[in-house]
C-alpha cells in the first residue's frame, strides 16, 4: 500500500462522501420520474462506492496479514462514512423502484 493511513481515511471519506450525495441526486431526479438519470447517478454512486470499499478491503486484508493498522478518529470517521453511504445508497435504490412501481412520471 503506497499511501499512509491518513490518505486511505480521507480517500474512503471522500468517496463515500461523493456515493451519498450521487445517490440523493438520483433520488431527486427518480422524484420528477427522470429514471435513465436516476440510473445513471445511481451508477456513479455505485462505482465511488466500489473505491472506497476497496480501500477499506486492502486495510482488512493487511491486518489480516498480521500488518496491524492504526485505529484513530480518521480511520472511525472514514468508516462511518462508508457504512452510512452504502446504506443511503441501498436505501436509494429500494425507494427509487418505489417510484417506478407507483408510475411516477415526468
Amino acid at each position: 500500500m503506497n499511501m499512509d493511513l491518513e490518505e486511505i481515511a480521507m480517500t474512503i471519506v471522500g468517496n463515500s462522501g461523493e456515493a451519498r450525495s450521487l445517490a440523493y441526486e438520483a433520488l431527486s431526479e427518480a422524484k420528477n420520474g427522470n429514471f435513465e438519470a436516476a440510473e445513471e447517478l445511481l451508477k456513479e454512486a455505485r462505482e465511488k462506492s466500489l473505491k472506497a470499499h476497496e480501500m477499506q478491503t486492502e486495510l482488512i486484508c493487511n491486518e489480516a496479514d498480521g500488518n496491524k493498522v492504526e485505529i484513530n478518529l480518521l480511520m472511525v470517521h472514514a468508516q462511518d462514512h462508508l457504512m452510512n453511504s452504502i446504506l443511503a445508497r441501498e436505501l436509494v435504490e429500494e425507494m427509487i423502484e418505489m417510484y417506478k412501481a407507483m408510475g411516477v412520471r415526468k
